[in-house]
């Protein structure tokens, strides 16, 4: 069967890339004020903002908040390097780890989906929603590794 993973190279790359923007990303979420105060003005759609009373063009340039943007990029960056790059040994047991991590790493989701929704609400909820887009790729990556090495200790006994 064809595999479309990526060189193997391309998982050390990840971890460097995710760790860092992980760190980032719960320091932004512990003190926001700290870091966000770096602003950058680029071309996007803003809404038309026709409730606030302004009439401006949706699609314009507007001031964004530089690190909640970079470290979504760089986690979505690094967590599809580490999902999807090839083992040192790629085999038949290891795309079956690969399944079942996936397999996992979805009902997690919707697990944590199911009871934000009905503990979470308003803005709350708004921000539990922005962090469920990460969390299958994260769940996935630790699962995937924590099988892993159990296997390995397992197979090595």
């Amino acid at each position: 069967m064809k595999s479309f993973l990526l060189p193997h190279i391309y998982k050390r790359i990840g971890w460097f890339i995710m760790i860092p923007s992980m760190i980032l990303g719960i320091v932004h979420l512990i003190l926001p004020d700290l870091i966000s105060s770096i602003q950058i003005t680029t071309y996007g759609y803003f809404g038309n903002n026709f409730l606030q009373g302004e009439i401006k063009p949706p699609v314009r340039f507007g001031r964004i908040s530089l690190i909640p943007n970079m470290v979504g990029l760089l986690l979505l960056l690094g967590g599809i390097m580490l999902m999807f790059s090839k083992e040192k040994k790629e085999d038949e047991y290891i795309n079956q780890i690969r399944l079942r991590s996936f397999h996992s790493s979805v009902f997690i989701n919707y697990g944590i989906l199911f009871f934000c929704i009905l503990f979470f609400h308003n803005l709350s909820f708004f921000y539990v929603m922005i962090l469920n887009l990460y969390t299958i790729i994260i769940i996935y990556v630790f699962r995937f590794h924590y099988l892993i090495r159990k296997n390995l200790i397992d197979i090595n006994e």
